[in-house]
């Protein structure tokens, strides 16, 4: 090897990093047993952080610009090594890129439920995940807290711990704030930008800015989620008895067509209009707190009075079908005889 290859070869001259794909958030310039060159370019593009270190402490950061590597440059650098500024060599120093592009898309989830107070269910267990994007702000705070002397650090290497900052920071939310997760999965929009306002002080104590926070979806477990479907089950149905007998009078005009006409569903609509006046009256005396029902109106004989109704709207209903196949009663004056009769059931 030639003597000006081996000069060459140590000192360095023109220091700059291009970034070999995405997710890199910081990379060491490349100079084992290299020395820099006194008065060589460092160019620093936008979007890029550069980080001097010298024997282990951050001696100068440098945002983008083109510079001259000087003692006028590198003031702090040139501190601690008592330079003369007559006296220019070579020296040897670490120097570290740092990317402060957005890191977008980044995935947060709860891997396992998490247990929180429901004012509403009591304490559930409950699941969250959405996306965030934040951007390196602050290099040398970066490096001093979490890069340290890696020759790289990805955005990988740092997902699991701000999902855990996450994860942390939900929980607390739910508790301080004690809303109802049927309120928190509505309002998903406002959960996330509050729990944003939570997590940017966390994301500055390591020289980042956290620049979105999504929330895309609140849920319960599986066997929860059951229970609370049958919930809003029983209170789309509401009433019982009224929507039994709707059914069974939605019934009739089918079940006159088929075999047997009307007569064949008569007991059919007495055991129906039966069991939802007894459902009926059932739930009327639990939201009555302590009233007395008469003894004329207990389940039972309700339930008798309207079989009998029944069978008797059924026996007239039958005659007026017959008396309409043989031509003595229009179809008109049959639909409304049978809705005045069945109007006087509900």
């Amino acid at each position: 090897m030639a003597l000006m290859d081996f000069i060459k070869k140590q000192f360095i001259d023109v220091i700059q990093w291009t970034e070999d794909g995405d997710g890199i958030l910081g990379a060491r310039y490349p100079m084992q047993d290299f020395e820099i060159q006194y008065g060589a370019q460092l160019t620093v593009r936008e979007s890029q952080f550069a980080v001097f270190v010298n024997e282990g402490r951050v001696a100068d950061v440098f945002g983008p610009g083109l510079y001259k590597l000087t003692t006028r440059t590198l003031p702090v650098l040139t501190y601690l090594k008592n330079w003369d500024k007559l006296f220019e060599s070579p020296f040897k120093s670490d120097v570290y890129f740092f990317s402060a592009r957005l890191q977008l898309d980044r995935k947060w989830g709860t891997s396992n439920p998490i247990t929180i107070r429901d004012k509403d269910f009591g304490m559930v267990r409950m699941r969250a995940f959405g996306i965030y994007s934040y951007r390196l702000t602050d290099a040398k705070k970066f490096y001093s807290e979490i890069s340290g002397t890696q020759e790289q650090y990805t955005v990988e290497d740092l997902d699991g711990q701000l999902r855990n900052l996450v994860i942390a920071s939900m929980t607390d939310l739910f508790g301080e704030a004690g809303v109802p997760f049927i309120d928190m999965a509505a309002n998903q929009d406002e959960f996330g930008r509050t729990l944003k306002g939570k997590l940017e002080p966390l994301f500055d104590r390591y020289g980042l800015a956290l620049d979105s926070f999504v929330v895309q979806n609140v849920s319960l477990p599986e066997e929860l989620q059951k229970v609370l479907d049958t919930r809003i089950g029983m209170n789309i149905i509401g009433d019982l008895g009224r929507y039994t007998q709707y059914q069974v009078a939605s019934s009739i005009p089918i079940a006159a067509q088929n075999e047997g006409g009307i007569a064949g569903i008569g007991a059919g609509l007495g055991a129906g209009l039966g069991i939802g006046q007894t459902m009926t009256t059932a739930m009327g005396q639990a939201m009555q707190a302590g009233a007395a029902v008469p003894a004329a109106a207990t389940p039972a004989s309700a339930a008798a009075a309207s079989a009998a109704n029944a069978d008797e709207v059924m026996a007239t209903l039958e005659k007026l079908h017959a008396l309409v196949g043989k031509g003595i009663v229009s179809q008109a004056e049959f639909d409304a005889k049978k809705a005045e009769l069945l109007g006087k059931l509900v």
